[in-house]
């Protein structure tokens, strides 16, 4: 679990228990069933990455879009409140970059998302190949977070961050990558393909 939930949890736990002493016990059952739900939302299961030249999905949620951009492939995925919020690195490699930018905060599983919304976007290369993925905010969603910085090195699969509560993470392979999902399929972080290196 990420440490964010429990922190969430005494939170919501302190307030439901402030609140049953100075009123009923019965009002303060919503706060309680809410820190029971951030125990549960900051889930982070363990995920083992398939072996070989793979790109797998630095998210779990459905996929919306894969489109052609940029001379290679954008693949947008979908997470609801429901989906583990914890990102992975699609590849092994080191950090070359991670930029942060502000901006809307517009339903994560709409297109206009991925351009106008605040986002978090990191760059990683190894094995000949650079692999650009963006922590999107959402509608719900009000924080980024990134664990890692430019000049580390990364395992593929490896924890990166998250972003809290509904949100999206878009991922752009270049040509190399011959792509293993399509719209509508349901992926998770770390484990899931996204892509094949080579023809």
């Amino acid at each position: 679990m990420v440490a964010d939930g429990i922190y969430y949890a005494l939170g919501f736990t302190a307030g439901g228990l402030l609140v049953s002493y100075l009123s009923r016990p019965l009002y303060g059952f919503p706060l309680f069933i809410l820190a029971l739900f951030c125990l549960w939302f900051f889930r982070d299961p363990e995920r083992t990455s398939p072996p070989g030249p793979v790109a797998v999905s630095p998210a779990d949620g459905k996929v919306v879009a894969v489109r052609a951009e940029d001379g290679g492939t954008r693949i947008s995925i979908f997470l609801n409140v429901f989906d583990v919020h914890v990102n992975r690195s699609p590849i092994a490699g080191r950090i070359t970059a991670v930029d942060y930018r502000k901006g809307k905060f517009l339903v994560a599983s709409q297109e206009q998302a991925s351009s106008e919304n605040e986002m978090n976007t990191i760059t990683v290369e190894g094995d000949g190949s650079r692999v650009v993925f963006k922590q999107i905010a959402g509608l719900i969603a009000r924080r980024i977070v990134c664990w890692k910085k430019a000049g580390d090195l990364v395992d593929k699969g490896e924890r990166i961050g998250l972003i809290k509560f509904g949100s999206r993470v878009d991922v752009w392979l270049g040509p190399e990558w011959k792509l293993a999902v399509r719209t509508g399929d349901r992926v998770a972080a770390g484990s899931s393909i996204l892509a094949r290196k080579g023809s």
